[in-house]
């Protein structure tokens, strides 16, 4: 089995680029926008294919032109279709680039919200599969189902713990690896990290929490570490930036990509895709 299996979120993404992020009260004037296909699980599921995985995606979308854009994106990328149409709006977000890179966002999750844990029922959603990938855009019933539903089929569980919010004792028993970046490592009380030395660290100390944890720590690279003692940390290539937005989602479902595929963790975490893009987040140094 070489699957990739992510149950999560699809947003249709509004890209404005601005001069720079606008300050509270402040108006500025962009000079473009685009829309995006995106949402973390989306993004993790199209990198996953990008990467060479047989991917799958579940999640929901609105029954509305937003939606029909999201079931095309998935398509267009390669990506096994089992999304559902529900009586809700699509996802959006709204995330604005600056002229350096970094970006600031607002997601509305509409039919995110409405995926059932009844839907992981199917038995042909588990074909093949050998790795899921799991963020925190779908409420956490949903997550923990799905991970118990993966676990009872000895598929291995990966949680991209973004955006941030307190993870349950439950939904921690039920992964085999949990990947976050600086900020939402410190939040979950690993202390500083800004550099990759301080991330080595933060793993270690973050592994009681899952068994196996990996951090991405933008421009200064990833590092891992593992209940067996193991410990990877590789500096990110140094590249121009274009944007940042969706980096951890190209790094999250390039991970799922190489796991499922038989790559040991080391190799995961530096595994290199077809057009060069570097997974341990090369694209924000």
């Amino acid at each position: 089995m070489t699957g990739v299996l992510v149950v999560g979120s699809l947003h249709y993404d509004v890209m404005i680029a601005a001069p720079a992020l606008p300050r509270l009260g402040e108006t500025l004037t962009g000079s473009a926008w685009a829309p995006k296909f995106g949402g973390k699980g989306g993004n993790q599921a199209r990198a996953a294919a990008t990467a060479g995985a047989p991917a799958r995606m579940l999640g929901a979308v609105g029954r509305d032109g937003f939606g029909a854009f999201l079931h095309a994106g998935l398509r267009a990328g390669g990506v096994e279709d089992r999304v559902r149409d529900v009586d809700a709006g699509s996802g959006i977000s709204v995330a604005i680039t600056e002229a350096a890179g970094d970006y600031g966002a607002v997601i509305v999750s509409g039919a995110n919200l409405s995926i059932r844990p009844e839907w992981l029922d199917d038995p042909g959603l588990w074909d093949g599969v050998a790795v899921l990938l799991l963020q925190n855009e779908i409420p956490e019933p949903v997550n923990l189902a799905a991970a118990r539903a993966a676990r009872s089929r000895g598929v291995a569980v990966c949680l991209n713990g973004a955006p941030f919010r307190p993870i349950s004792p439950d939904l921690l028993a039920a992964i085999d690896v949990l990947l976050v970046n600086a900020f939402e490592a410190e939040a979950l009380g690993a202390g500083p990290v800004a550099t990759l030395a301080e991330a080595a660290a933060a793993a270690v100390r973050l592994g009681r929490l899952a068994p196996v944890v990996v951090i991405t720590a933008g421009a200064a690279g990833v590092a891992a570490a593992a209940r067996d003692g193991s410990t990877v940390a590789l500096p990110a290539e140094a590249v121009a930036v274009v944007s940042t937005h969706g980096a951890g989602d190209v790094f999250a479902g390039t991970l799922g990509a190489a796991r499922a595929g038989g790559a040991s963790l080391a190799a995961g975490l530096a595994h290199r895709l077809n057009d060069g893009y570097v997974c341990p987040y090369a694209q924000l140094a």
